[in-house]
């Protein structure tokens, strides 16, 4: 009861002095209006990583010792014979013009790589400088074959069949950001271990903030850039097929569609409330009151967003779509009760309405935005980095806008005069009334139907995978999808995977240095100024003619796969430098003096990629076909690492494997991890809350069995239907048992009310179905027809997650409305 007397003294006031809760409104919302500008999209690599990866740290180490991955390409696709002399003129002047571009550290085509056997060259002749297509005296023709002939090149920047060749643009390195995320990365991992001093906790704060800042700056620049490069290739595109691929394209091209999908669904849906509501209601009123509160709460969260430096990520991108309708979920629930008590008590002042709708519906409305909370709550155990800041989001938002709309509605509705008494029978209470007689005289055949639907879903879960291509994100008609499609299909291969191979941990012995018997295959000044007191031959593990052989083991080992794009190792160094010693095998005298003699272009081409500067680490460059039809990461990951224990011979500590797909596969097996979790957490929290509310057992547990069906359901289908799960439609669950549950709750509530009021069972359902399941039925269809229109975007996760969505709303309105009244019914019965 005190909490009672505290609440309705609470509404009393906002009703007695309504200028008070307005003013307050006014002030908070042009207050955060003036942060929107600030709002941010992030739509990078690490904004899709797992919290506290260890292979995103160890990722990283290996990124730092053999090159950046995150480079652009550029697929070309000429209307005439590739090595023809216009087409090689066309290509150069793109070159060139690619290279001036700010930003692009360097660009690198077949016009730039090292040429060996155009014509064959001895080790002292490429001394100084190795010879690309344009050198003096290298052989066109044998240059056109040794490009398509080469272990090292072919798939890699031409295409086998000779018609697809790429160009490599290499972005300058921001230096001062990457040595932050070092020493951020290096706190946080403290952090797991031990707790972190004042200063560290300062330090750890303060540059994470600097972070965010660098990285504003980045995308920015990358935007720019992408721009430009898209410019220049718009003025090549009238003699060859040209596509932009690359990770930083993908990110900049994402941001655009978070973007777009934020400002045309956002406006989309906006517009089909304003319409669905006059539809509704009839009346402008309730529709300006209910779009209000929903601009109220945009306005608020997204300011609040852009205050607290909080970015959008391709998970959160519907966050828009959600605040809309969980503001006007409210609100309709408030309106419909409004307007049964002015057609069951006309002659009461507006101030009594009003008092009594906020009165009704402050409980029901207040557990429904606890148990959506705890819906989105759930999402916090992910352990994904964008999925937890979605929970996050979602959770304070929804609180927000409950505050929000009951401030404003009562303070709007006080500034208005009493509507007149409205008929109460319309086509909307046609259909609840006949989902009332489907759950009063078919109870027993509603039982079966959720029965063999739960059991289909059952079903269909088993069916479910996380496992799904990247490619597929994506439309046929975007340049991503076409970039990537070249790139997987003509150029060996799209998601990078990089097989680390370490020196034996018990290995101490050198290697013993062969002799050399060509003395005349060198010239005397060859050997001048050996100052180097490293010999790489004899003191590494891996740089010997013994250890050669292995390393061509693992090489052929991994072409032999299916999944295989292209493979570059050391192995292909090899291969393409037998050349220089008469396509002879290779010993260790000649190995060492390769290292030592060889030019620095070559070096960076052949040997830093692919060694280490030691001679004891191997990395393996491995491209995963993403088309591939049988794709199943992790089966390949475990297949490679046990392979190379078990029949190549390596030992588990010296297999490594990192890379993009590695921290994608994290990324997909923890999808069905938390998916379990986050339903388990939620239904759990969810039931204790009931129990509160309830204080009945049995009310609990039947009131969230609709939030279980459709929660399973849309799980089932999917599992049916062989579309995986993603990092958006894992957060479909939550959304789906927050809206559900508060249906139920809603629906329970009136039915208990109509319980205490001595009303015959059957009478009751009517009379919950008649009003409160009235609200349900108009909040369900605004919300299956608002999700709906997510379908039409570009992004095909967006899709899923609109259409599923919306799916599972269906379910859970026929199940409040059947399946829920059903079970109470029973129950009530057995009792």
């Amino acid at each position: 009861m005190r909490l009672r007397e505290v609440i309705d003294c609470g509404i009393k006031k906002i009703i007695s002095k309504p200028w008070l809760p307005f003013t307050f409104l006014f002030v908070i919302s042009i207050f955060f209006a003036n942060h929107i500008d600030e709002f941010e999209l992030d739509a990078s690599s690490d904004s899709l990583l797992l919290e506290n990866d260890e292979d995103l740290r160890y990722y990283r180490s290996i990124k730092a010792r053999y090159g950046d991955d995150e480079f652009l390409v550029v697929t070309y696709q000429p209307q005439n014979e590739l090595f023809s002399a216009d087409t090689i003129d066309h290509l150069k002047q793109l070159r060139d013009e690619l290279s001036t571009i700010e930003n692009v550290e360097s660009v690198v085509s077949i016009l730039d790589v090292p040429l060996l056997k155009s014509p064959p060259k001895s080790l002292s002749e490429i001394a100084d400088e190795a010879p690309t297509y344009f050198s003096p005296g290298t052989n066109k023709e044998m240059a056109k074959n040794e490009l398509l002939n080469s272990a090292l090149y072919k798939n890699l920047i031409i295409s086998a069949d000779g018609k697809t060749t790429a160009i490599l643009l290499n972005l300058k390195i921001n230096e001062t950001l990457e040595t932050m995320i070092e020493k951020r990365d290096e706190l946080r991992l403290k952090r797991l271990s031990s707790s972190l001093s004042g200063s560290e906790l300062k330090e750890l704060n303060d540059i994470s903030k600097e972070i965010k800042n660098f990285r504003k700056q980045e995308r920015n620049k990358n935007a720019n850039m992408v721009a430009s490069i898209r410019a220049v290739l718009d003025q090549y595109k009238n003699k060859a097929g040209i596509f932009l691929g690359g990770v930083p394209m993908i990110t900049v091209d994402m941001i655009d569609f978070i973007q777009k999908d934020i400002q045309i669904f956002g406006a989309a849906i906006l517009l089909f409330l304003i319409v669905a509501l006059l539809i509704i209601f009839k009346n402008p009123r309730w529709m300006f009151i209910s779009m209000a509160c929903c601009v109220l709460g945009l306005i608020n969260m997204t300011g609040f967003l852009g205050l607290v430096g909080w970015p959008v990520t391709v998970v959160s991108a519907n966050f828009v779509a959600l605040l809309l309708i969980f503001s006007l979920s409210i609100s309709v629930h408030l309106t419909v009760r409004y307007r049964e008590l002015v057609a069951l008590y006309p002659d009461q002042s507006q101030s009594w309405l009003v008092f009594n709708t906020m009165r009704d519906k402050w409980e029901p409305c207040l557990y429904t935005t606890i148990t959506t909370m705890v819906g989105f709550g759930s999402l916090l155990v992910a352990g994904i980095r964008p999925v937890i800041d979605f929970g996050w989001m979602m959770l304070i938002s929804m609180g927000a806008i409950f505050v929000m709309v009951f401030l404003f509605f009562p303070t709007a509705l006080m500034n208005l005069k009493k509507i007149q008494a409205v008929s109460t029978s319309d086509w909307s209470q046609k259909i609840t009334r006949g989902f009332a007689r489907v759950a009063t005289s078919k109870a027993n055949e509603t039982l079966l139907l959720f029965f063999i639907i739960a059991t289909v879903s059952a079903y269909g879960i088993t069916k479910l995978t996380a496992e799904n291509q990247f490619i597929k994100a994506f439309k046929e008609d975007t340049e991503i999808f076409q970039g990537l499609s070249v790139i997987d299909k003509q150029l060996g291969g799209t998601t990078p995977l990089d097989i680390i191979i370490e020196a034996d941990p018990d290995y101490n012995q050198p290697v013993v240095i062969n002799d050399y018997d060509d003395e005349e295959f060198f010239e005397e000044d060859f050997f001048e100024d050996e100052t180097s007191t490293y010999d790489i031959g004899g003191d590494s593990y891996w740089y010997n003619s013994y250890r050669l052989k292995t390393i061509d083991s693992i090489h052929d080992y991994l072409e032999s796969l299916e999944e295989a794009g292209k493979v570059v190792s050391f192995s292909t160094t090899m291969e393409v430098l037998k050349t220089l010693n008469d396509n002879e095998e290779i010993d260790t005298f000649f190995l060492s003096l390769l290292y030592k003699k060889v030019p620095d272009d070559v070096r960076e081409a052949l040997f830093d990629p692919y060694l280490s500067t030691d001679g004891n680490q191997l990395r393996i460059s491995f491209r995963v076909f993403e088309s591939y039809p049988e794709l199943q990461r992790n089966q390949l990951i475990e297949k490679i690492n046990r392979d190379l224990i078990e029949t190549i011979g390596l030992k588990p500590s010296q297999v490594k494997l990192t890379g993009m797909l590695v921290l994608y596969n994290n990324v997909l097996e923890s999808l069905i991890r938390s998916q379990i979790l986050t339903i388990g957490v939620v239904f759990l929290a969810i039931t204790l809350m009931f129990l509160v509310l309830f204080r009945s057992l049995k009310y609990s547990l039947i009131a969230i069995v609709p939030s279980i069906i459709a929660s399973t359901s849309v799980l089932g289908l999917m599992g049916l239907l062989h579309i995986p799960l993603d990092i958006m439609t894992i957060t479909i669950a939550a959304i789906c048992i927050g809206i559900g549950v508060d249906h139920s709750i809603h629906y329970i509530h009136r039915f208990r009310e109509e319980l205490e009021n001595n009303v015959k069972l059957d009478e009751a359902i009517n009379n919950a179905h008649a009003s409160t399941g009235q609200a349900i039925y108009f909040t369900s269809i605004i919300i299956v027809i608002g999700f709906s229109i997510l379908g039409l975007s570009n992004f095909i996760p967006t899709i899923y997650f609109g259409v599923f969505t919306a799916f599972a709303m269906m379910i859970a309105l026929i199940a409040n409305l059947t399946l829920l009244p059903v079970l109470l019914m029973k129950m009530i019965r057995v009792n």
